[in-house]
């Protein structure tokens, strides 16, 4: 199952992500927000980052205005790995060299059908392990000291 929240500023573009993963006859959990009005950032992204790390859902996606502040707040969930992506290539990349269990987008600066590209270049791709463990497990470990 997939994770997704985003505040008021991500809403539509959420939205827009759900039918995508309808159609492609994926299961997930929206956590809010559901209405425009203004509202906290770091509320959807506690609540999409418990899932990912409770196991209850596989990986997240996040939405805001610009993604930044998603991906502040959701890296600051004890294993999280989250990545703001801005094209397909780092969607790609964040999963098969970082094992990003959590993605945030902008939709005030990443189109729809760009944002449709992004989100599913990252759910089509796998972390590759080998040298790219060690590292992501050193990374890992900063949450421990």
């Amino acid at each position: 199952m997939i994770a997704i929240g985003s505040d008021h500023g991500g809403i539509n573009l959420k939205n827009i992500i759900k039918d995508f993963l309808d159609k492609k006859g994926l299961s997930y959990k929206d956590f809010g927000t559901y209405s425009a009005e203004s509202c906290d950032y770091p509320d959807f992204a506690k609540a999409v980052c418990t899932s990912v790390v409770s196991g209850e859902s596989e990986k997240g996606i996040l939405v805001c205005g610009t993604g930044i502040g998603m991906s502040m707040a959701a890296n600051k969930i004890k294993g999280i790995r989250a990545a703001h992506v801005t094209d397909t290539y780092s969607a790609r990349m964040t999963k098969e060299h970082n094992d990003a269990n959590v993605i945030c987008l902008g939709e005030r600066i990443t189109g729809c059908d760009l944002a449709l590209e992004i989100v599913n270049a990252y759910l089509e791709a796998s972390f590759q392990g080998g040298r790219h463990e060690g590292r992501v497990k050193k990374v890992m470990a900063f949450e421990e000291e």
